[in-house]
């Protein structure tokens, strides 16, 4: 269960840019306008927004990406989002991201749960849960 903690780069490699963040149905958030963008689009789906805030030269950020793919494929009544930290800093600061990868539940664009860390068998439950809380009841 790792995680890195917050810090800049200022090197300016991007070759491996974004490179091992996405794929799947995960989407990947550049700016400020298009986060609102996707955040009104859950909104008006109904759908849960799970939101990764992470960084290219994190190693637990490039371990737990391809399980983030897979959840994202196996569960597509979720918005999943990716942040790179780097690219949006500022924003990112306003969600007081100290440590990458930090995790965001979202209904209706407010915070219903948050993961700090790597942590794979705890996000799955998280999701898990989220969705039990929101399927249908059966009487």
């Amino acid at each position: 269960m790792g995680n890195c903690f917050n810090k800049h780069r200022t090197d300016g490699d991007d070759s491996e840019h974004n490179v091992e963040l996405i794929g799947g149905n995960v989407q990947l958030v550049t700016t400020k306008e298009s986060w609102e963008q996707k955040i009104d689009e859950a909104k008006r789906d109904g759908k849960i927004v799970l939101a990764n805030f992470s960084a290219t030269w994190c190693g637990p950020c490039r371990v737990i990406a391809p399980f983030f793919v897979e959840l994202s494929e196996k569960h597509p009544s979720i918005m999943f989002l990716t942040v790179d930290v780097d690219e949006l800093t500022e924003f990112s600061t306003s969600w007081d991201i100290k440590a990458t990868p930090t995790f965001f539940f979202l209904k209706d664009g407010q915070q219903i749960d948050k993961l700090v860390g790597a942590n794979k068998p705890e996000l799955e439950k998280k999701v898990v849960a989220i969705l039990d809380s929101m399927a249908p009841r059966q009487t």
